[in-house]
Parts: C-alpha cells; structure tokens; sequence
C-alpha cells in the first residue's frame, strides 16, 4: 500500500514525507536538525524536556464551506499557534509551515536550558560523558552563555548511587527526560527502575532485587543525554577523544551484534593497547543500536593474566616461550612429518572452535584437507549443516517480521541464549507477528507467545515432529513417537498456527540438548520449513 504523502514548509525549505511523520523526524530529512533531550526514534514520543519547542502555522479552513481560506496572493492562509509546541509529538499536516529558528523558538529553547542547567552541576571537566554530551552540545549551540542562578543555591543531590552491579548513577546530573526507564519499560519490558518524588526532588530509583536486574542495563548509559548513567567499568577510566573506535562483531553468542571496541594505550599495560569500553554499532538487520551486558561488559577476558601473551614451544617436556618464526617453523615441521609417508595425512586433526569467523573455519578446513587430514568443529550443538541448506534466507530480517510471520522458538530460553534476538521477536510481535514456544519449562519469552506447547526434557524433536505429522500424510519414516506427539491438542493447535504462516521462522537452542539431541532437533525443524 503506497503511503500518503505530506508537504508542509520547515524553516522556508518545502518537505515531503509519510502523512503520521513526526516534525522532528521531517526536519531531518532536509538536514534540519531540531535539538531533543527526551525524544529517542526507538521509543514512543513523550515531549518532557521540551528542548524540541518550536512554532507551528497550519492552513486555515473555513468553517461553513470547509474550504481552505487563501491570501489575496492565492497562498493558504496560515495561522501560527499563541505559544510554541513540542516537534517530536506533533505529527505533520498538509500546508504546514514550522518556524525552528524563529526568535520566538531561540528564546524558548534558552529558556529550557536554563531551567536545566539550575541544579545541574558544574562537572563538565571530571564526567564521563564529557565530548560527547548533548547537554554541553546544545548549551553551547543554543544555551544563555551566563547563568542568573548562584552556584551555592543548587540542589543537591547523590554523585555516586549504584543502581545495581554495572550501573552507576549520578543524580545530580539527571535532567529527568526518562529516556531509561522508557528503554526498560517500553523496549525491554523490565520495570525495574523509574522515578521517584516529583519536582526538584525528583530522583531514578531501582525496584528490583538485586537492583536494576536487567540484562540490557548498560543500553541506558548509551541513551541518557547526560553523565547521569556511567558503567562501572569506564567510569572515570578515559576520555572519549583520547579514544581510537574499531568496528567489530560481538563473539558471546549466535546473534553476532555489531559493536566497536573503544581503545587506547596505557602506561599501566606496558604501553599496550587495551580496550576500554564496548559499544553497540548500528545496524538495523541484526541489533539495531543496542546490545547486551554479556556482549558489553565481558571483553575483559582480553586483560585478563591468565592469557597466553607470547608462543610457547613444548622441549624435554616443558613449555618455553619462544618466537613467532620459531613457534611457526616448529608447528610447520611437524605438520610435514604428518603429511609424508604411509600414513600421510591420518594423524592430522583440526580442531575448531565454535567462536571462529565463517572465514577462518573456511580456511583451516581447506588447511587441514590439504595436508589429507581432517577437521571437526568443538561444539555442542548440531545442525550447522541444516541450517546453512535451509536457513537464513529471505525472510529473517527481524525488522521486516510482522503480519504473516510466525515465529516457532523450540528448546530455547531466548534471553539467556540470544538475548537481542529475544528483543526483536518481542518487537516482532508488536507489529503483528505470531509466536509459537515450544519449551520444556517457563520461559519469559512466553508472555508474548499465542501458543506454548510444554514437553518433558528429551523429547523436543519427537514433538516438533509431532507438529510435521500433523501437517502432512502419515510418515512412517517419522517413527512411532510422532504419532503419538500429534495426538496432543496444544501440539495440534501449533502445527496449525504454524501451516497458516506467510513466513515461517524458526529458532531452536539448547536447553536440555546435547550434540546429538540438537542435530535431530535441527533435522525435525528443517523437516517442518
């Protein structure tokens, strides 16, 4: 269906976008960059710090006629609103004329920032948001310049409260624009921190025990437009410009979120580079801009000194440290000796593991077959093989999911074992999707379910299988356990559910699967596509 579009006129230059397109999203598609505190494009609209003021003109109609009213010139009669409105809740209307740096919109936007900046403290040179804060961009950009407030006259409040384990929260700095609690009570679905007292006193507490028991914690600190959130790990650790950025990929699970590693040299590394933070890099197709505190705060594994740092070459039975040329020589030279003489080949075993890139597992197959040895992957989940046939094809862009995708979640806690991926069948599922558990226990996930099918530990291919005989003619190639799993009403009522998909999605994990049990789980999913 084509979308309706809209004209309206943003600082004398003429837009056009989606009729429902909010103001502040218009402007920037014509570079026109409206501040905003409060307002984030992942969360629904609240218009509470109201930096985004600006003034709105809409056409006039007449209201016996309903006939547009014209100028003498033939233009729309336009009628600007007595006071300023927010841009980041008002949708735009055909004929609409925004003034964003109108003298009228300038002095509002001054008068926002004073407001804030009337218990906010003076920390700009110790806080860790420092080059590269909102507040200190826009007070700069849009702000008084002086203050008619005294410094000893701030209100104050706690400069180092744990919200829980990783979190850290400087009320003080708060500016209250509930861009955290909307990311947990709206993204997340964890209500476990909010506000508390109203007006000055206004203050983040955590309702969780142990506090802030989320594991999309660090996320907050991403989005709040203030030193308020800071992690415990990068908390007076380093300045962000004295930081080199690196696109990589996080390694912890299937999900594979796109991230950059924060790092720089430090004296007390030796002069080594070590990494500092890690943060989320966009991409909409995999994690959009969030990732979780498994992928966030666990690099510090790399620090850690039980690391080997240099090669080693085991001689008369011990390890010695050695060089790079030495270590490789040493490693090729046996390689040869393998690959020579009658049983050339037989005693090479390449052993990989889960965590390599396509590519390297690519390369040390081809390395190992080469030399006529072998390689097997270090793992303890089945199915790669069925998956790479019959898996991640058209269709499993989580952010096109919608109205005619089911999604089918067998033996697997999503949260614990891909936690954004759990995020993005919650939104999925939002926008219309159906979602089908299949689980031997509870599971959040299952909240946002239409079916959960329960089975005992151990059967879950005989009852994904279960759903295949239901859909198809009688399969006796399935065994007798299938049968017998169809005949169960809330398996039935999947299979059903299931046939009725546009699209069909499926994820299955490990709970309470081995090597063996999760590839004919894989089997039992890919006979079901």
């Amino acid at each position: 269906m084509t979308e309706k579009m809209v004209k309206l006129t943003i600082d004398d230059q003429e837009v056009e976008a989606p009729e429902g397109t909010l103001i502040v999203n218009a402007a920037k598609m014509i570079g026109n960059d409206i501040p905003v505190f409060c307002y984030h494009p992942k969360m629904e609209p609240v218009g509470m710090c109201r930096m985004c003021l600006v003034e709105i003109g809409r056409p006039v109609k007449d209201r016996q006629t309903g006939e547009w009213v014209r100028e003498e010139d033939g233009s729309l009669q336009i009628q600007f609103g007595p006071k300023l409105e927010t841009a980041c809740t008002t949708p735009i209307s055909e004929g609409m004329v925004v003034r964003g740096n109108s003298k009228k919109a300038l002095a509002g936007r001054k008068d926002i920032l004073e407001f804030l900046l009337t218990s906010h403290p003076l920390d700009c040179p110790i806080c860790d948001k420092g080059g590269e804060c909102p507040l200190q961009n826009l007070t700069m950009a849009f702000g008084p310049g002086q203050s008619r407030f005294l410094v000893d006259e701030k209100y104050h409040l706690g400069k180092h409260v744990p919200l829980g384990e990783l979190i850290i929260l400087d009320r003080e700095r708060c500016i209250q624009c509930a861009r955290c609690t909307r990311f947990q009570d709206e993204i997340v679905d964890d209500h476990v921190i909010g506000f508390f007292q109203r007006g000055r006193g206004l203050e983040i507490v955590t309702f969780s025990d142990p506090g802030f028991d989320s594991y999309f914690s660090g996320n907050t600190t991403d989005i709040c437009p203030v030193g308020a959130l800071t992690t415990i790990d990068f908390r007076f650790e380093a300045r962000p410009w004295e930081l080199m950025v690196g696109a990589s990929i996080c390694p912890h699970c299937p999900v594979g979120c796109n991230t950059s590693l924060n790092t720089r040299r430090e004296a007390r590394a030796q002069g080594d580079v070590v990494i500092k933070r890690v943060m989320p890099r966009q991409n909409e197709k995999v994690n959009e801009i969030w990732i979780c505190d498994k992928g966030r705060f666990a690099y510090h594994f790399a620090q850690s000194g039980d690391r080997l740092v240099q090669p080693m070459v085991r001689r008369d039975g011990e390890l010695i440290p050695t060089t790079w040329t030495d270590a490789l020589n040493t490693a090729a030279e046996g390689f040869k000796a393998s690959s020579t003489g009658p049983n050339a080949g037989k005693d090479v075993l390449a052993i990989g593991s889960g965590r390599l890139s396509n590519e390297d597992l690519y390369n040390l197959q081809r390395f190992s077959t080469g030399l006529g040895g072998r390689s097997v992957l270090y793992t303890s989940m089945g199915g790669g093989d069925l998956v790479a046939q019959v898996g991640v094809g058209q269709g499993t862009n989580f952010s096109d999911m919608g109205p005619g995708t089911t999604i089918l979640v067998a033996a697997c806690d999503l949260q614990e074992e891909a936690p954004i991926w759990f995020l993005r069948v919650k939104q999925a599922v939002d926008r219309g999707a159906n979602l089908v558990v299949v689980n031997p226990r509870t599971t959040k996930l299952e909240k946002y379910a239409s079916q959960v099918v329960r089975y005992a530990y151990g059967a879950e291919a005989q009852t994904i299988l279960g759903m295949v005989n239901t859909l198809s003619a009688k399969r006796p190639d399935l065994g007798e356990a299938a049968p017998a799993a169809s005949r169960d009403g809330r398996i039935n009522e999947a299979a059903q559910s299931v046939s009725r998909a546009e699209n069909l999605v499926i994820i299955y994990g490990s709970e309470g699967t081995g090597l063996e049990s999760s590839q004919a789980l894989a089997q039992a999913c890919a006979n079901l596509l």
